[in-house]
């Protein structure tokens, strides 16, 4: 399938999802002002054949109302769900709009992601094949190097603009984390391993905000937020687990979490706006960060 071909199924994709309904007829004008068009409207038959190589390829159903013949996105399709193919969708719908943006580049700036560029393709393609990779890492914490790392890769995360893989750590037979941006010399092997029958990469990282996943309990975790911070979260939640209940002048949002330096290190930079309730340990944990932070300020 040529590249042009997935941007215009693309291109269908996200503009419907983006009207939530929309006509034949409006689609028809839309896609005439795009950049696949040159022009010209789009064929019936043509738009027919689009969208049954749409559910074929991405498992979404575009369905038509046979009352007001508009056309939306079918509610057992992939349309919101927070998993990579809407990742995926997404990231190539911002592709196809920054496309068509090139005339206003310099006006146009978007997040650096550099751990994609070297070392993604080979990890999706060991993951993909379940081979092992070996690799050089590069830890923050050291001055030298870990040379001739090996791991069975089970998933990825992105994450602060970061990729990490987690996997088993085939010498020390316990599974970590790793960042891609810091490995170098990574290379696939040809061997072949096979996942724990009982490990689930979901349930795995599930109750963890960020990238340390097997640190501790899971708490109900309850914070305080303004008003203001309360639309934030409403409109990007912090987990999945979120849940609000509005008080007068404030709400109280609720997750399922591990106290993981992570979650700390995002409740402090949320700053007055937030304040956490529950539990005892957390709150103790930022305070402890904030009053490191002040005391750095009042030397």
């Amino acid at each position: 399938m040529s590249r042009d071909l997935f941007c215009k199924y693309i291109w269908i994709i996200d503009t419907i999802r983006r009207h939530g309904r929309i006509s034949r007829r409006e689609l028809d004008a839309l896609w005439r002002r795009s950049s696949y068009s040159q022009g010209e409207g789009l064929p019936r038959r043509t738009f027919y054949n689009y969208r049954t190589a749409i559910e074929q390829l991405f498992g979404i159903t575009i369905m038509c109302d046979p009352v007001t013949f508009e056309y939306y996105i079918g509610d057992q399709s992939i349309a919101g769900g927070g998993n990579v193919t809407d990742w995926m969708l997404n990231s190539a719908a911002i592709n196809n709009s920054l496309a068509d943006a090139s005339a206003i580049a310099d006006r146009i700036f978007v997040e650096d992601v550099p751990s994609a560029r070297e070392h993604l393709a080979s990890v999706i393609t060991a993951l993909k094949e379940y081979h092992p990779i070996v690799f050089t890492y590069h830890p923050y914490t050291r001055s030298t190097p870990n040379t001739g790392v090996a791991i069975e890769p089970y998933f990825l995360k992105i994450f602060r603009q970061r990729w990490y893989v987690t996997g088993r750590n085939i010498r020390q037979n316990v599974i970590k984390t790793y960042a891609l941006d810091r490995m170098s010399n990574l290379s696939v092997q040809s061997e072949v391993f096979e996942m724990p029958v009982d490990f689930s990469p979901a349930v795995y990282a599930r109750d963890s905000f960020g990238i340390i996943f097997n640190q501790g309990n899971t708490y109900q975790v309850s914070l305080k937020c303004d008003p203001r911070r309360a639309k934030y979260l409403r409109a990007l939640p912090l987990h999945h687990s979120q849940n609000e209940m509005v008080g007068d002048g404030y709400s109280v949002f609720t997750y399922r979490l591990k106290l993981t330096p992570d979650l700390v290190q995002e409740l402090v930079s949320l700053g007055p706006s937030v304040t956490v309730l529950s539990p005892p340990e957390l709150k103790a944990m930022v305070v402890k960060e904030l009053t490191a932070t002040l005391a750095n300020y009042n030397q």
